[in-house]
């Protein structure tokens, strides 16, 4: 991915909190018949390998885990908060009309080796880990376990696991970070004025701009 310096996003932190919240990887797999895509959610376990593990699963009527010999190279994408930016939001429009859209994001390539796992154990030991992780937020958390067993049986005998052993990390962090001090001050208000307010994407691009103005 072409990263301009000043959008580089290396805190690993900020990376992998992303990926948490933002768990829906885009997931490619480079096969004979070229590129294969698939969406999964995702699970970051920090613990295992340099870089993390990431595991998941499919379904098994999906090909792409026959592909997987243990060496097949991997490119997950989390795309994390992005919103399309108007020239109306800064002050430097009224002054000298210099201005144009532009496309704040913030995003992260995994990369890394995929390989499938048609265990039950496993299996299930991911399947509560991933629904731990995203059932934390509700007031009556849903388990695994509150289903009948023979029907989880049943899921299980149709899915297969997917590890990624993440070989490195990039971040990109496009947060007008080459507009003006007041055009992105203006950019962050009208983020967080929208009928459907972009706040998490106007906190990085005031957490971007507040980094460079602290000198970190």
């Amino acid at each position: 991915m072409y990263i301009r310096q000043d959008h580089q996003l290396t805190d690993v932190d900020t990376m992998f909190s992303l990926i948490d919240e933002h768990a829906l990887g885009a997931w490619v797999v480079a096969g004979k018949d070229g590129l294969v895509a698939n969406h999964l959610p995702f699970l970051l376990d920090r613990s295992r390998g340099p870089h993390g593990t990431l595991v998941g699963h499919v379904a098994r009527a999906n090909p792409v885990w026959r592909m997987l010999d243990g060496q097949a190279s991997s490119l997950v994408i989390f795309q994390g908060p992005q919103s399309y930016i108007t020239p109306n939001w800064y002050p430097g429009k009224a002054e000298h009309g210099k201005v144009v859209p532009t496309w704040d994001y913030a995003v992260v390539h995994a990369h890394g080796v995929a390989r499938a796992i048609d265990d039950p154990a496993w299996l299930m030991d991911m399947l509560d880990r991933l629904t731990n992780a995203h059932e934390a937020a509700q007031p009556a958390p849903w388990r695994v376990a509150d289903a009948p067993p023979d029907y989880i049986d049943r899921l299980l005998r149709a899915i297969v696991g997917i590890e990624i052993t993440v070989e490195r990390f990039e971040g990109k962090l496009k947060a007008s970070q080459d507009e003006a001090v007041r055009d992105r001050l203006g950019t962050v208000e009208g983020l967080r004025g929208l009928v459907r307010p972009k706040a998490a994407l106007a906190d990085l691009v005031k957490g971007a701009l507040d980094a460079e103005r602290s000198g970190a």
